[in-house]
């Protein structure tokens, strides 16, 4: 079975971010799917300065705790500097390094000696092989409990694709490995300077990971994605979560079944 990071971009408020775990929590548990919620306490990379960021790191990071303890479920969320890690550590049990960031010694390291879980996401700009690097340097500061993510790769200026090799790739390296499908599906760099998307395809890419063989999905959902603060433009609606991932289900056992 599938394992399950989901939740919305970024932290927009409690009520929201309970909302959407207890929809979640009840969905996976009837599936059997392992669930960890994810939000961002900041939204650090945004294309204009006038950006929603977030509502104040404690505020967001006190929410994530909120979940944790009110579902009983692990949470995870993004560290952007070395100076983060401690403080994200204290409320969290899973610490995100963003794929800009993958390369960053001093972040990975520090992430690694909270003694935290750590998602390390592929920068667009790397092959898979790559990976191997970070993932070392998180192991080699003490750190075994570690994860890849696959979050597309940089195609053109304004578009991104899934090399669906890279997978099985990273997994060479024995750490579990992730499909970011709501990032795979993003179209940077637009000239709004608000990032694009292509929300229609993420059962498709969903799908394909699944039959691939990932180990986890990484999904960002919201009730009203057209409403959301950040990434409106790529994320699944709420409502959608429950017959796509019972599908997802299905396939995945089929492919054991082979």
């Amino acid at each position: 079975m599938f394992f399950l990071l989901a939740g919305p971009c970024v932290i927009e408020g409690e009520k929201m971010a309970l909302d959407i775990a207890e929809k979640l929590v009840e969905t996976t548990y009837r599936l059997g799917i392992p669930f960890v919620f994810k939000g961002s306490y900041r939204k650090a990379n945004r294309s204009r300065l006038d950006s929603f960021t977030g509502i104040g790191d404690i505020e967001a990071l006190g929410i994530l705790a909120k979940v944790r303890k009110t579902f009983g479920i692990p949470v995870v969320t993004d560290i952007h500097a070395a100076d983060e890690a401690a403080m994200a550590a204290e409320f969290v049990d899973i610490l995100q390094i963003p794929a800009f960031l993958c390369r960053q010694t001093d972040l990975l390291v520090a992430a690694a000696r909270t003694g935290r879980a750590v998602n390390i996401k592929k920068g667009q700009f790397l092959s898979p092989e790559s990976m191997q690097f970070a993932l070392q340097k998180v192991r080699d500061a003490g750190n075994d409990n570690v994860a890849l993510t696959e979050r597309g790769v940089t195609f053109g200026y304004q578009d991104l694709v899934v090399d669906y090799r890279g997978i099985p790739e990273m997994q060479k390296f024995g750490a579990p490995v992730i499909l970011d499908i709501t990032h795979s599906l993003q179209q940077p760099n637009q000239a709004a300077g608000v990032t694009g998307g292509r929300p229609d395809l993420i059962e498709p890419i969903a799908r394909a990971g699944i039959a691939v063989g990932v180990d986890g999905l990484f999904m960002e959902t919201h009730p009203e994605p057209s409403k959301a603060k950040s990434d409106g433009a790529n994320m699944l609606p709420l409502d959608r979560m429950p017959q796509l991932l019972s599908r997802l289900c299905m396939i995945r056992e089929a492919v054991n079944n082979l």
